[in-house]
């Protein structure tokens, strides 16, 4: 039997069936998420309002905050549109150029978020580790550099991914996506060709991304600890550690959620694909929700002008 007998040749419309398994429920599903949603816009807009007026947080570390919230409004927004879509008004097709544009955007900001919390962590140790020194490296021309970067690199190293599968699959199973959005790996499984090169890339970019921030970021913080625990007095230790705080509590988080998913997509063979499907939108939202939160409460500067915003 031809392979044209039994697959769809270049579909144009994909079909997003939200969370297998609880697809009677996904209207309801859709209120905590929406929710969810709606606190990471405003919380967000609030850190960059409060960033762009007031002058005394025009640093480094908060202009990268702001990066950070920049980058959480664009991938929540990028999904949850057509996720709320599924959920409550039954519209679960898209146009398969859309779903790859969702794909590359989704990774692209998940990188971009990656070398943001990097960058942050090399200011906190250039802050305390070469106090005097700090205006003079981290410029704001210094900044905007190492986010053109960070915006770069991850959007030049997931575009092949939307090659490898544009031009080397052309032939799918199925149109029927199990997922509530376009990721990566869920439209490689519906080819009915040899995807192995895809696969490969796939974890090449993920593991590439995640292995050089990661060992950035964890040798930054090992110098910053050996820094602050030299510091003679009490009061100034701890007012140096308080200063990484809040991205201790994003970085933590940040990669937690992604390595629980990643490790059960792949390695969770017995875990429902529901769960699957959850924790990885999850993965998607929570840092937009969560991260104006922790710098809200644990950055002081944000902290004042926020309470200042809400009593005006």
């Amino acid at each position: 039997m031809s392979i044209s007998n039994i697959t769809v040749f270049m579909p144009s419309v994909l079909t997003l069936i939200g969370i297998p398994g609880l697809q009677s429920v996904q209207c309801w599903i859709g209120i905590p998420f929406c929710a969810i949603y709606l606190i990471a816009m405003i919380g967000n807009s609030m850190l960059l309002i409060i960033i762009k007026s007031e002058r005394s947080l025009h640093e480094p570390m908060y202009i990268f905050v702001a990066m950070l919230g920049v980058t959480d409004i664009a991938l929540a927004t990028t999904i949850m549109p057509k996720m709320l879509g599924i959920f409550w008004f039954h519209v679960p097709e898209i146009y398969f150029e859309s779903c790859l544009l969702q794909m590359w955007l989704i990774h692209s900001f998940q990188g971009i978020e990656s070398g943001i919390l990097m960058a942050m962590a090399l200011d906190r140790y250039v802050a305390i580790c070469y106090p005097l020194r700090h205006r003079a490296i981290f410029s704001h021309q210094l900044v905007a550099q190492i986010g053109a970067m960070i915006t770069l690199r991850a959007a030049i190293l997931v575009a092949p991914c939307l090659v490898l599968i544009k031009c080397r699959l052309q032939f799918y199973h199925t149109t029927i996506i199990s997922h509530c959005y376009c990721e990566h790996m869920a439209i490689v499984k519906l080819a009915a060709e040899n995807v192995q090169v895809n696969k490969i890339y796939g974890l090449f970019v993920a593991f590439s991304i995640a292995i050089f921030d990661i060992t950035f970021i964890t040798l930054s913080y090992i110098q910053i600890f050996i820094t602050v625990f030299r510091l003679p007095q009490k009061e100034a230790r701890w007012k140096a550690f308080n200063t990484c705080i809040a991205h201790i509590c994003v970085f933590l988080q940040f990669y937690f959620l992604a390595f629980f998913s990643f490790f059960t997509h792949r390695f969770g063979a017995h875990v429902p694909p529901y769960i699957h499907i959850l924790f990885s939108s999850l993965y998607l939202l929570v840092p937009p929700f969560l991260n104006p939160l922790v710098y809200g409460a644990k950055t002081k500067q944000i902290r004042i002008h926020v309470v200042k915003m809400l009593c005006s």
